[in-house]
């Protein structure tokens, strides 16, 4: 299931982070209190960023992806960022909760692009985006203040055309 993020799921998004802070350090810093939970949503809120939150079957949270800086008019794009909460990670659940937002993205919210730019460290990142029909378009050195430190970063991108010509699969 995948709704928008919003001001009732705080307690949950915020003991999901706490117990997953292993699997993403240091590849992620997600708002770890409620005043940086309420500034993630406020920030969702509006035409250029949107924010979701996975479930499995009985509420628990998955992952949150994020689709972040969306530009309208010529260029229709958005950069993605996500990450996946423990006890999910490596189920198989963040491949189908991305499938959903880009499939929402490309549809209802009409993107052309998206791109996600990665750590080259993130393995299991890279293969997630690749699964999903991702190409690498480049490498941006110094691209992300994260966890105290500039870190370089792998851009990967996919667009509507991608899923068209079945170059890529949801």
């Amino acid at each position: 299931m995948l709704e928008p993020l919003g001001p009732q799921h705080q307690s949950a998004f915020l003991a999901a982070v706490e117990r997953s802070h292993p699997l993403h350090h240091p590849w992620v810093a997600p708002p770890a209190t409620a005043e940086a939970f309420a500034a993630a949503v406020a920030r969702s809120d509006g035409d250029r960023h949107q924010s979701y939150l996975a479930q499995d079957g009985t509420g628990s949270l998955v992952a949150c992806i994020n689709l972040n800086e969306i530009v309208r008019g010529a260029f229709r794009s958005a950069y993605l960022g996500y990450y996946a909460f423990v006890p999910h990670a490596g189920t198989g659940r963040m491949k189908r909760a991305m499938a959903l937002v880009i499939a929402k993205a490309f549809g209802e919210l009409e993107l052309h692009r998206l791109e996600a730019n990665i750590q080259p460290g993130n393995t299991a990142s890279i293969a997630l985006v690749r699964s999903l029909g991702f190409r690498r378009e480049g490498f941006s050195p110094r691209y992300l203040h994260i966890d105290g430190a500039w870190r370089d970063h792998e851009r990967y991108a996919i667009t509507c055309e991608d899923l068209a010509t079945g170059n890529a699969t949801l």
